[in-house]
């Protein structure tokens, strides 16, 4: 059944602030692991990543796209996307730093600087958001 662009929108909008939901729950993670426990802070970030990706993978499958299908083929489809999108933004983040003219900028605000890496990093950041979106809606939890 193909999504109407109002039902695409509500459904986009649902999905971001998933992501936002995410982050914070990766950043807590890490926070509690790091600080409060001790955790070595590589081992904290990647407990943060996997809780995050769990995270996302449970509210993107029951409130996002309402997916009814098996848990485990769904899973194993959510990894490979988030895996091949984030290697995408990272690809494009790392091109953008090194090739382009993003990787000598900085520009200094007086209270806030902004660097070519941090500008490279959010446009990474939409680019992962959009294909991931699409990768779901069009493979993991296709309607």
């Amino acid at each position: 059944m193909e999504l109407n662009s109002r039902q695409t929108a509500i459904q986009f909008t649902k999905y971001a602030m998933v992501g936002v939901i995410n982050t914070l729950v990766t950043l807590a993670l890490i926070f509690i692991f790091k600080t409060l426990l001790g955790v070595n802070e590589y081992v904290s970030n990647a407990i943060g990543y996997v809780g995050g990706v769990i995270n996302s993978f449970l509210w993107n499958k029951k409130w996002v796209f309402k997916s009814h299908k098996g848990m485990g083929k769904e899973a194993v489809k959510f990894l490979i996307g988030f895996l091949f999108c984030y290697g995408v933004q990272f690809l494009a983040v790392w091109v953008l730093n090194e090739h382009t003219f993003l990787g000598n900028l900085l520009i200094d605000l007086g209270f806030y600087t902004v660097s070519g890496y941090g500008i490279a990093t959010i446009i990474g950041m939409v680019l992962y958001t959009l294909l991931n979106f699409l990768y779901n809606r069009l493979v993991t939890f296709r309607i």
